[in-house]
């Protein structure tokens, strides 16, 4: 019965390698979708604060 078990440790290697591998692709995303969009915040902020800028030399 052991030898049996044994046999299916090749393919649940492969599916933890498989889920570790789309979590770690999934966290990337993330991080890539939080730092776009806050770079866009930061770029509206300056933009902003140009404009306001502006005005007060006019």
């Amino acid at each position: 019965m052991k030898w049996k078990v044994l046999e299916h440790v090749p393919l649940m290697l492969y599916i933890l390698a498989a889920k570790t591998l789309i979590l770690c692709l999934a966290f990337a995303g993330v991080k890539i979708y939080q730092r776009k969009r806050l770079e866009g915040k930061q770029q509206k902020l300056e933009a902003e604060s140009k404009k306001q800028s502006e005005k007060k030399d006019n």
